[in-house]
């Protein structure tokens, strides 16, 4: 018996969606970007490298006054010392402790603030303006005052750290809930959806690119408090031994607290960057 013609199927009618999502297309594709990855590392470190490098020569070879500006070998032996004869672990982990807190603290709590406007429009008509008018206040200059009420202690770096996230986050939590559509809002209502299972299943979801969008200017901005809240007044933390240090002439050890505050806001700075992944990584997959 002959089979039927009509259950032929020619090579050039298959299906081409079928064939774009070849699981063998899709490994070539995660091939290529943990190469691009692995090469962008590279890049990083070489640049790094390169720039201390260079530093170092500069010093030894004088076209740099290294009184001023050390070098990165005595920053290196400096930096031992410190570490182990001397305050620094414990000023590494009381500065970054008030930092990580502080952020945390000022990320949800600005988040909460700002996702609380979709809730009533004449609430956030109301305190949009004094939001916006707090935000232009430089916190830094409130410094001396929190400092005052808190303490020099471990909470006064908390608030600092704090109060520079806070009302970065919610306006930026108040921008993605402007930016949900009231047209689907009003679908649902309409279809029966109660407000909480808009507010769930769409405001948070909508509003969340925005949320994380500010945690990287975050991190940055509260280790920026905690600094400043050292140098103000405080019996620990890497401010604290730089403003020390700058007392009492010691430029090597000033050195040795700005390179460990840019590899700790690099650190902080992956850290965030991991989080965002996170916290976007159920988006990217209904997406």
């Amino acid at each position: 018996m002959r089979d039927n013609p009509e259950q032929i199927i020619l090579p050039h009618e298959l299906n081409v969606q079928e064939v774009g999502e070849s699981p063998f297309l899709i490994e070539d594709e995660e091939l290529k970007e943990r190469r691009r990855k692995r090469i962008t590392i590279i890049g990083q470190v070489l640049i790094g490298i390169l720039f201390f490098v260079f530093w170092e020569l500069l010093a030894k070879w004088k076209i740099i006054d290294s009184y001023y500006w050390s070098s990165p070998t005595i920053i290196w032996e400096t930096g031992l010392i410190a570490f182990t004869e001397g305050t620094l672990w414990s000023d590494l982990l009381y500065t970054s402790g008030a930092t990580i807190l502080g952020f945390l603290l000022g990320t949800c709590f600005g988040a909460l603030l700002g996702l609380s406007f979709w809730w009533s429009y004449f609430y956030s008509r109301i305190a949009e303006p004094y939001l916006i008018a707090f935000n232009a206040i430089p916190k830094l200059a409130l410094a001396p005052v929190l400092v005052i009420l808190f303490g020099i202690g471990f909470s006064s770096k908390v608030v600092l750290a704090f109060m520079m996230t806070v009302i970065v986050t919610a306006i930026a939590a108040h921008s993605g809930v402007k930016s949900v559509d009231s047209d689907l809002e009003k679908m649902l209502f309409s279809l029966g959806a109660k407000k909480h299972h808009i507010f769930t299943k769409v405001v948070i979801p909508s509003a969340m690119p925005w949320i994380v969008s500010s945690l990287k200017i975050n991190i940055a901005l509260a280790l920026a408090g905690t600094i400043v809240g050292e140098f103000i007044s405080s019996r620990q933390g890497i401010g604290r031994m730089i403003l020390y240090a700058g007392q009492i002439m010691n430029i090597n050890l000033v050195w040795v607290g700005v390179v460990v505050l840019s590899i700790l806001s690099v650190f902080m700075y992956v850290g965030t960057v991991w989080l965002e992944k996170r916290l976007l990584r159920g988006k990217r997959i209904r997406e």
